[in-house]
């Protein structure tokens, strides 16, 4: 682990030298991933400088015990040692977690998609829940949220509903919510007041770029509609909507939220190659749980992960059987705690499975 954690420090010296090169700004692209390498390394060789502290303290500790007669001295090196010890061990496991390889895909922004599921307009008003509950996580994070197409329920909620959300550190916040998320409560139009079980599917996609996947612009037909529902009249009034079919995969992608076909083009070919991005992710993490399944990282959308009870007030992360009963608050948008204990569990199995840097 030292050599590991050696290796890391002098590349992070040499990134300190780079940065601050005077054409260093020439190529903003390159001056940008070498900012965040910067911050991403700067908090590896923080804590292994403290790491490095602590063991020369205890190396200074034994030595007085070692050489040192006089008891009052003796007994202030055990005392540290008492101190010292638990640290270096904490230290160590801190610094293992930090040494498991990042999903590359992890600062990526993302798409998401929501869908209704099982249970007619109860599970339309879930799927809207579930968008308030995302809205509001990505507004605590600092994140930009945007629409980018929606289908409403008949009686409130959504049937299905695209948004972009950018910032730092979304993807790897945000995978692990893609599954079935149910939901059990009495819906306002149950009059005997019977508990009824509703599904919404959520899909997290990493915003694929350009280099990320080949689109053959060939291979996608066009299509203009007119636009339906929120924007105005004058939206309705021109084929401003677009449809891309991807049609080797038979991918459908549909935008008419933007009030132009220009700007619902540019939404649409974002989320048909993230989508496209996803189908070639799927593959390929597929491959990867053919000999070790990941309790977390599947991210298929036909797994149930989550139960929201309403009754009893509860949440259930079933990949982790982890509950928590402050179900508004989680609706609310506090996904802190899920994230946290997923991202554990996660760790916690590639560390099991050996996979450090």
């Amino acid at each position: 682990m030292i050599d590991k954690l050696e290796a890391i420090k002098k590349r992070f010296e040499d990134v300190s030298q780079l940065i601050v090169q005077p054409d260093a700004m020439a190529d903003m692209d390159n001056y940008t991933r070498l900012n965040k390498e910067y911050r991403d390394l700067e908090k590896v060789v923080s804590k292994y400088d403290e790491y490095s502290t602590t063991l020369s303290n205890i190396k200074s500790a034994k030595e007085v015990l070692e050489t040192e007669k006089d008891q009052e001295f003796r007994e202030m090196a055990k005392a540290e040692l008492d101190e010292l010890n638990p640290k270096k061990e904490e230290l160590e496991e801190e610094l293992k977690v930090m040494l498991i390889p990042k999903d590359p895909n992890d600062s990526k922004d993302v798409i998401l998609e929501i869908r209704a599921g099982t249970g007619g307009d109860e599970a339309a008003l879930f799927a809207g829940d579930l968008f308030g509950m995302y809205k509001s996580y990505a507004e605590a994070q600092g994140w930009n949220f945007s629409v980018v197409s929606l289908t409403e329920g008949t009686v409130g909620g959504f049937k299905e509903i695209i948004c972009g959300i950018s910032g730092e550190d979304v993807y790897g916040k945000l995978k692990f919510e893609s599954g079935a998320h149910r939901v059990q409560r009495v819906p306002s139009t149950e009059s005997q007041g019977r508990v009824h079980t509703s599904a919404a599917t959520v899909a997290v996609m990493p915003e694929a770029e350009e280099v990320d996947i080949e689109l053959n612009m060939g291979d996608i037909r066009k299509d203009t509609f007119r636009a339906s529902g929120a924007g105005g009249q004058h939206i309705n009034k021109t084929e401003s909507a677009i449809r891309l079919t991807h049609i080797p995969t038979g991918v459908v992608v549909e935008c008419q939220d933007g009030r132009s076909q220009h700007a619902n083009y540019d939404k649409a070919l974002k989320v048909l190659r993230s989508r496209l991005y996803e189908m070639e992710l799927k593959k390929h993490n597929d491959e990867i749980s053919s000999h070790r399944k990941s309790l977390v990282g599947s991210g298929d959308r036909s797994d149930k992960i989550r139960t929201y009870n309403f009754p009893q007030g509860r949440v259930t992360d079933h990949r982790i059987g982890y509950t928590v009963y402050n179900l508004p608050t989680v609706l609310g948008g506090e996904l802190n705690d899920f994230v946290e204990q997923l991202r554990i569990a996660e760790n916690a199995e590639k560390m099991k499975d050996g996979e450090m840097e």
